[in-house]
């Protein structure tokens, strides 16, 4: 059983090896910058759309807010996005659509996520909703006491309708 956990070790310890390399190449700096995530990414500075949205999510990873992802929180990225729970996941989410910090989403702040999204996708797809009705229809079905809020805790039926 113990050279199993030190094997396993190893192979974490190689694989972080691997993402330090690939991290390097990109980003000889030491530290990638909003241009960078962009570009491997493959957003376009056509898109403003997808550009913003990448902003948002490259702010969330950006724990010290200097603006660049150093490789820790490139890794912590990597980490959440490709191994994260689903819980985990929900979490970072509603971090990255909350603005403000406060711990609850508001309509203003879920209307800026789905126009984003919105005209990313939803305006080419079969739906016939504006985004405005859409954040409507979220909050009845989250909005359980009415204060125009969602606190970020899910109910099991809510999670269902995430997934």
């Amino acid at each position: 059983m113990g050279q199993e956990e030190s094997h396993n070790e190893e192979i974490e310890l190689a694989q972080i090896q691997e993402l330090c390399i690939i991290f390097l190449k990109e980003c000889p700096s030491g530290a990638l910058h909003l241009h960078e995530f962009k570009r491997i990414f493959g957003v376009q500075s056509t898109s403003p759309e997808e550009s913003l949205f990448l902003e948002t999510i490259f702010r969330s990873f950006d724990s010290n807010q200097d603006n660049t992802l150093d490789f820790l929180e490139y890794v912590a990225a990597l980490n959440l996005i490709l191994r994260g729970n689903m819980e985990d996941r929900l979490k970072w989410s509603f971090k990255m659509y909350d603005k403000d910090g406060n711990g609850k989403l508001d309509r203003r702040e879920v209307k800026r996520i789905i126009r984003i999204l919105y005209k990313i996708k939803l305006q080419t797809s079969d739906i016939e909703m504006t985004p405005s009705q859409i954040c409507d229809r979220l909050f009845e079905v989250v909005d359980q006491n009415h204060d125009g809020h969602h606190s970020g805790v899910y109910t099991p039926e809510e999670e269902i309708l995430l997934t």
